[in-house]
């Protein structure tokens, strides 16, 4: 049967999930080398131990974190932070956005621009932050009661996610629509 291989399909399969893997511990080393560069290298400090803790959950090799580990407390660390955009997206459901960046205007200009074409408008900071609760860690939990979506909405909300997750800069997007909340490794986090 021409055009049926079996190991195509499974290249295919095996690019997409390399992919995201690559994706993932891309995001996870800018994190904990920002992290390390606030706590001089001292893996002990809390935030720091927590963004270890998250990437070794996903799997992201020893290697790799004590790379990142190294760079913050190097000259190359260069001037990361970590930005929080807050906005209200389809439903009007409140969402929060945690970039970690080396230019804030960058950032910015990406996720205004992708917030344009999906018809939603960056908030000015604290216009949502009242639906959620920061955690000692720097990340945030949805506040309850959450609010339901569903049909058209519910399908544009999860096109913003995907679209804001393809973001290099984007670390986690936290929302307060039900249905949208996943279990951190603490337990304690509402994040898509």
């Amino acid at each position: 049967m021409a055009g049926h291989s079996k190991w195509a399909q499974i290249k295919r399969g095996k690019a997409v999930t390399d992919a995201a893997k690559s994706r993932a511990f891309s995001k996870f080393a800018r994190e904990i080398t920002m992290e390390s560069k606030k706590a001089a290298g001292n893996v002990a400090s809390p935030t720091l131990a927590s963004v270890i803790t998250r990437a070794k959950a996903a799997n992201m090799p020893k290697e790799n974190i004590e790379r990142a580990v190294a760079k913050g407390i190097s000259k190359d660390s260069g001037d990361l932070e970590q930005v929080a955009y807050e906005f209200y997206g389809p439903g009007g459901v409140a969402l929060i956005a945690l970039a970690v960046t080396d230019s804030r205007n960058r950032s910015t200009q990406e996720i205004k621009v992708l917030l344009g074409k999906k018809d939603c408008e960056l908030g000015t900071p604290g216009s949502a932050a009242w639906a959620f609760t920061k955690l000692p860690d720097g990340r945030f939990k949805a506040n309850e009661p959450l609010m339901d979506i569903a049909g058209e909405d519910e399908e544009k909300l999860s096109d913003l996610l995907t679209h804001l997750d393809e973001l290099d800069d984007v670390q986690e997007v936290v929302t307060n629509a039900r249905g949208y909340e996943t279990t951190a490794d603490d337990g304690d986090s509402s994040t898509h």
